[in-house]
């Protein structure tokens, strides 16, 4: 199994044409018939991903042997899903969709006041198209995503040809650590910065919290930064509820100034919520948890 994240998605340039193909040619349901001889590809030639998932249901969940490989399954679909319904929405589909917005206010408020703010999120969900709720509620763009830029870079050209560009600004992770300094003047300008708080690079700093009853490794950088600078934190998150509706929730933290472990605990009691209201939808494909094997 996968024993850490390895900074970059699978897929290739040829699966993601033939997706936007047949979203565009032939319709949504389409993409999503094609999609189930994908999901039992995965299943049997991604060794790495199948066990990490099952670990998830197994152990974490505690799900029999039968519902586990079930669940992978379910689960691998839906994440198929969201990856349509990204490339979808960000092609001129985004009308197709329905969406809700749960703690809005909390956002929308932090822009009215232009005092700066945190939000962290996790690969939970849908959150690759968090940019496009986004836009609705900020129109100044106010609101920068901290990113890897991981997506493999063919990819990454081709989706940047065929959809359309988000609003939100991005700020991409160095090795010389100059997105300290962006991500420092973006709140001194009164913006919104968005992490990702559930995945980190081998040999960064980690904070260790328990998730589901089990101890793991979170990246240090977000909840160090988010406990010392002294700003308003939420916990975000966007999830797929039916085929063509999505539910975005906006959580403020409580945690004390300068307290990063709180800060990580209440993150990750916030996921543990987000999980059990969906549970197919947790999309780290890697081993999340350390000391115990799958069985």
């Amino acid at each position: 199994m996968a024993k850490k994240w390895e900074g970059k998605s699978k897929g290739t340039v040829l699966g993601y044409k033939i997706f936007v193909f047949f979203i565009k040619f032939l319709g949504l349901s389409s993409a999503y018939f094609i999609l189930n001889f994908v999901v039992l590809y995965y299943f049997f030639f991604s060794k790495k991903g199948t066990l990490a998932s099952y670990d998830y249901f197994k152990n974490r969940l505690k799900y029999s042997k039968l519902k586990s490989v079930r669940s992978i399954l379910k689960n691998t679909y839906v994440f198929g899903q969201t990856i349509i319904d990204k490339i979808a929405i960000s092609s001129g589909l985004r009308d197709k969709f329905t969406y809700a917005f749960n703690g809005e206010e909390n956002i929308t408020d932090l822009l009215r006041k232009k005092q700066g703010g945190i939000l962290i999120s996790a690969h939970v969900g849908n959150f690759e198209i968090a940019d496009f709720f986004f836009d609705e509620i900020d129109h100044a763009s106010q609101i920068h995503l901290v990113t890897t830029d991981s997506e493999h870079e063919q990819i990454k050209s081709y989706l940047e040809s065929v959809t359309r560009k988000s609003k939100i600004k991005f700020i991409l992770v160095n090795e010389d650590l100059r997105h300290i300094f962006e991500i420092k003047a973006a709140l001194d300008k009164g913006g919104l910065v968005c992490f990702t708080g559930d995945r980190y690079f081998e040999g960064n700093k980690t904070l260790t919290q328990k998730l589901l009853g089990e101890e793991a490794e979170f990246p240090a950088g977000p909840f160090l930064m988010a406990s010392r600078l002294n700003v308003p934190v939420l916990f975000v998150y966007v999830m797929k509820e039916t085929n063509k509706h999505y539910h975005l929730y906006a959580r403020r933290a409580k945690a004390k100034n300068r307290d990063a472990q709180g800060l990580l605990q209440e993150y990750t009691e916030s996921v543990e919520w987000m999980l059990g209201k969906y549970p197919l939808q947790w999309f780290n494909y890697f081993k999340f948890w350390n000391p115990k094997e799958v069985e």
